[in-house]
């Protein structure tokens, strides 16, 4: 009994001090707040954002009141059937104030990912006192076909739009970061380039870029398998 009596105590003091941990801790830190997508990267907004790929209810609710909010615009989309099927994809086209190169199919928790992502890219580029993220270029998410586009093997994430290629970025002031050209040089460019990717590692489950292999030379593969596998 007297071993019993601390941990009484403790489960009370604990159980007391939820309200005030549900209000003051950070959202990156707070397990009982949904997640948003301006809440910044850690560990819990990480669990967060695995959590949506088993609730689709939770996961659009997060897409429509960053929508509200004026952070994205899209528009929810029939099932898609056949050999990759997709329950509930979601048509995105703009990112709050950046644009894309043209509006591309993702699940929604690529969805969410990919508006964190963008949100925070535009953020940390003006922290770091460069001109504003304006559009994005891409290839698209949605295709149906195996990894490295082989005959035999492992579906793609791009089968289920779990997978988001980007090629390159614009800023406010016109300049242009193309993957393909300007990974490596001009040194410029290429540390923007880089802070971008290592954005993306924050965020996505994997990020893979022209280090990988010669398969991405040309773009970032962001997508949603694993825990923040960076290469």
């Amino acid at each position: 009994m007297r071993a019993l009596a601390p941990l009484l105590v403790m489960i009370a003091v604990g159980w007391g001090s939820l309200p005030w941990l549900k209000k003051n801790l950070p959202p990156q830190f707070n397990p009982f707040t949904p997640l948003a997508v301006t809440d910044p990267p850690g560990w819990m907004t990480r669990l967060k954002m695995k959590r949506l790929t088993h609730d689709p209810a939770s996961c659009l609710d997060v897409m429509r009141r960053a929508r509200q909010a004026g952070l994205v615009s899209f528009r929810e989309r029939p099932p898609v059937t056949g050999a990759c099927p997709l329950d509930s994809p979601l048509r995105i086209s703009r990112f709050g104030p950046v644009n894309l190169s043209s509006s591309f199919l993702a699940s929604c928790p690529m969805a969410v990912a990919s508006t964190m992502y963008v949100l925070r890219s535009r953020e940390e580029m003006i922290q770091q006192q460069q001109s504003p993220l304006v559009r994005i270029s891409h290839v698209g998410s949605y295709a149906c076909r195996n990894i490295y586009h082989r005959a035999e093997g492992q579906l793609s994430e791009h089968a289920t739009a779990d997978a988001w290629d980007v090629t390159g970025f614009q800023l406010a002031n016109g300049q242009r970061l193309e993957v393909g050209k300007n990974w490596q040089q001009p040194a410029e460019k290429a540390q923007l380039l880089h802070s971008l990717w290592q954005t993306g590692c924050q965020i996505y489950g994997n990020a893979l870029g022209p280090d990988y292999n010669a398969a991405h030379a040309s773009h970032f593969h962001l997508g949603m398998r694993g825990a923040g596998y960076c290469r």
